[in-house]
């Protein structure tokens, strides 16, 4: 026999400090991953929440289609109406709002006094 039966045996597992070391390359890609795509993410998403949130009559809005135009009416917590020509008034969902363009000031709401006088 050629090999030593002490020989045979020295060859145990791995210890602890080894296995920390395998798994460190791991956790480093988790963190930037986190930094680079996952934060971002959460702050756009949050943002848009605000954004959709104020939404108010006068705001000159662009849809997620594409449609540009200004709020009339605030109808309830999920949709919105806005005239994007003279007459043609369109119900948007809220969500499905990409962007203010312009933040206008309310209009005026016509009391009953103002339109019998009118």
């Amino acid at each position: 026999m050629l090999i030593t039966p002490a020989f045979a045996q020295a060859a145990a597992g791995g210890d602890a400090n080894s296995m920390l070391m395998s798994l460190l390359p791991f956790a480093f890609i988790f963190v930037i991953m986190y930094f680079l795509i996952l934060r971002p993410q959460q702050k756009k998403v949050r943002d848009h929440a605000d954004l959709v949130k104020n939404i108010r009559r006068g705001d000159t809005v662009v849809t997620s289609g594409g449609l540009v135009g200004k709020v009339t009416k605030v109808v309830d917590d999920d949709q919105i109406e806005f005239e994007i020509s003279d007459g043609v008034r369109v119900r948007q969902m809220r969500q499905m709002i990409s962007g203010v363009r312009a933040k206008g000031e309310p209009a005026k709401e016509i009391g009953k006094d103002e339109a019998a006088a009118s």
